[in-house]
C-alpha cells in the first residue's frame, strides 16, 4: 500500500548543515525500512533522530506507538503536531548520547531504529553497545563505507576496531544501499541501511568487556605494526602465544573469536 507524504509545509525549518542533518524523503526506501522492521503488536520502537518524520509517521502508522530521541528542538513541535493523526509519539528532546537506554527500557527490551548522523554514527553505535542487554535490535542508516566497516572481516582493508567489537557483541548484517538522491540536501556519499542483533549475553564469552576493549583499541590503534609491537603496554609474547595467537601477526589478521581468546587469557602480575 502506497503511503502518503507528509503534508507541504508542516517543517519549515531547512535542514542544519552544523547537526549533520540529511532529511530521508523518498518513500520507497522508507518503506522496505519499515519493511525490515517489521514491528510487531507490544514491541516498544525507539527512534534515533526522526528529523522530519519520514521514518516516524510510516512507523507510528504501522505500530500505533513510537518513542523519538531528537535533539533539535525546532523540530520538536511539528513532529508532535503532525504524529497526532498517525499514532502515539513519545518525544524526548536530548543528545542521544546522554540517553541511558537502560533506564529508558525499565525492564522491557527496546528496538532502535534510526538515520544516523554521519558525524556521530561511532559514538551512538558504541553507546548502543553499552546497553545492548536491553536492545533486541537496531536498524540504522548510515554511510555506507561506516557499513562496510560495520560488516568486514579480516582480511579486509576496512576490518578494524569497530568491526570486532560490534561483531563481538551482535550479529551484523548489510541490508541495502540507498543513494544520495533519496535525501535533502543529498549527502556526498551512499549511503547503507543495516540490522545488528546483539547476542544473548550467554553466547558473547568475554570474560573482562573492559580489557577486551583495550586489547582491540591497542591492537587496531598501530595496526601495521605486529601484535608483538602493538599489544606490548597489555600483554607480553608469552601471553600471545599462550592464546594460541603468533605475535607476528597483525589485528586484521585475527577473527573476532582470536581476540576474545587474547583478552580471556590470565593476566599475571
Amino acid at each position: 500500500m502506497t503511503r502518503s507524504p507528509a503534508a507541504p509545509g508542516t517543517f519549515s525549518e531547512p535542514p542544519k548543515k552544523s547537526l549533520g542533518q540529511n532529511f530521508l524523503h523518498e518513500r520507497g526506501v522508507v518503506d522496505r525500512i519499515v519493511l525490515a522492521v517489521n514491528p510487531q503488536p507490544g514491541e516498544r520502537l525507539v527512534e534515533i533522530g526522526p528529523g522530519q518524520g519520514a521514518m516516524t509517521f510510516p512507523l507510528l502508522k504501522r505500530h500505533g506507538a513510537l518513542t523519538a530521541i531528537e535533539f533539535d528542538r525546532d523540530l520538536l513541535e511539528p513532529l508532535t503536531a503532525q504524529a497526532a493523526t498517525h499514532g502515539t509519539l513519545t518525544l524526548i528532546h536530548a543528545n542521544v548520547l546522554d540517553v541511558d537506554f537502560t533506564a529508558l527500557a525499565d525492564g522491557a527490551p527496546i528496538r532502535l531504529v534510526g538515520n544516523l548522523p554521519y558525524n556521530l554514527s561511532s559514538p551512538i553505535l558504541f553507546h548502543a553497545l553499552d546497553h545492548a542487554a536491553v536492545i533486541t535490535d537496531m536498524h540504522f542508516m548510515l554511510q555506507k563505507e561506516v557499513v562496510e566497516r560495520m560488516a568486514s572481516g579480516p582480511g579486509s582493508k576496512v576490518y578494524g576496531r569497530l568491526s570486532v567489537m560490534l561483531q563481538a557483541y551482535c550479529e551484523v548484517t548489510m541490508l541495502f544501499v540507498v543513494g544520495p538522491g533519496a535525501f535533502r540536501p543529498p549527502p556526498k556519499v551512499d549511503s547503507a541501511v543495516v540490522r545488528l542483533k546483539p547476542r544473548p549475553a550467554g553466547s558473547v564469552g568475554i570474560d573482562d568487556p573492559r580489557r577486551f576493549s583495550d586489547i582491540v583499541r591497542a591492537a587496531f590503534g598501530q595496526r601495521r605494526k605486529t601484535l608483538r609491537n602493538a599489544l606490548s603496554s597489555v600483554m607480553d609474547d608469552d601471553a600471545i602465544q599462550a592464546s594460541g595467537i603468533d605475535p607476528q601477526l597483525r589485528a586484521e589478521q585475527l577473527a573476532v573469536a582470536d581476540f576474545v581468546r587474547l583478552a580471556n587469557h590470565p593476566v599475571t602480575t
